[in-house]
């Protein structure tokens, strides 16, 4: 209860004790901050998604300045050779101010990712923006198969219904790619579950129909069970380390994370980055208030 109450106040906070939480969980500010941590991340054998913080813009010049970022980014992660792809929230193209236009900036920067034979996924955001970005991701899916993906969310009830109703945009030499996480947004009980046990089995059901109807699988989870039950379904179902990766947040569970790079499986690590970091880390906050702990320790206790 106390750390709950601490994580709804934190917010509230100016942003410099904020900072104190979120450096452990946001590469930084600029592109040399992403391209640094993304950096050190792949002389561990790690690969990254590079994501830059600000969803929810309120106007079209924002959402243009945050495309121009993002080709930018593209060209200097790709030209230094950084061992990874990218990561979009719809959101921050204006998804939720005008849809041609975000879809017209999303296209443009998904044919810069083909054009230099990396990988674009586009996030989940919350259940306004979800039928939304199932439609982008299915037109972009048809003229650049292999290079974009899109996220899936586990507590959503309508996910396995989701999955099968892009089963038909699958293919061979083209297998569809999904992440799967458990979700984190507050969405009402009629449309997501709210038991935990209950979200666990559904991301279980959910990764094994994705492994079923041959789809690559982004295995996004810091939950040990999660973690352990996904390798016995790999070993099981006999499923080659060419169809599925784990994924994980950037500073979270580190332990866990080189454990299972230590058994030799692929790991990505999603590196977000920039100046809107605040929404970023106060929700990260509200879905695991026991990160409170953490800053009011940083606050009394140097490193």
């Amino acid at each position: 209860m106390l750390n709950k109450l601490i994580a709804n106040i934190l917010p509230y906070m100016p942003k410099k004790l904020i900072w104190v939480f979120s450096k452990r969980y946001i590469a930084g500010e600029t592109i040399e901050d992403g391209l640094l941590a993304s950096k050190l991340l792949n002389e561990k054998g790690i690969e990254v998604t590079i994501d830059i913080l600000g969803e929810f813009i309120h106007s079209i010049d924002e959402a243009e300045k945050n495309k121009n970022e993002y080709l930018e980014v593209i060209e200097r992660f790709t030209d230094e050779n950084v061992k990874g792809n990218f990561s979009l929230k719809p959101t921050s193209f204006g998804l939720l101010i005008d849809q041609e236009v975000c879809y017209n900036y999303l296209r443009e920067v998904v044919e810069l990712v083909a054009s230099k034979n990396s990988f674009l996924r586009i996030d989940m955001e919350d259940s306004q923006c979800v039928d939304m970005e199932i439609d982008m991701f299915r037109k972009l899916r048809q003229e650049f198969p292999k290079h974009v993906g899109l996220v899936l969310q586990a507590y959503m009830r309508r996910t396995k219904s989701d999955l099968e109703g892009l089963n038909d945009l699958n293919s061979e030499n083209a297998p569809i790619s999904f992440r799967l996480c458990k979700g984190i947004y507050v969405e009402p009980e009629n449309i997501a579950f709210k038991d935990f046990h209950e979200v666990q089995e559904n991301f279980l059901a959910d990764l094994k129909y994705m492994f079923e109807n041959k789809m690559y699988a982004g295995i996004a989870t810091h939950d040990k069970y999660l973690v352990d039950e996904s390798k016995k379904m790999i070993q099981e179902m006999n499923i080659p380390k060419s169809m599925y990766e784990f994924q994980m947040l950037y500073g979270v569970t580190p332990e866990l994370r080189q454990s299972i790079v230590d058994e030799g499986h692929r790991m990505r690590v999603y590196v977000p980055y920039g100046k809107q970091w605040f929404g970023y880390s106060t929700r990260r906050l509200k879905e695991n208030p026991k990160m409170a702990q953490h800053i009011i320790k940083a606050l009394f206790i140097r490193g």
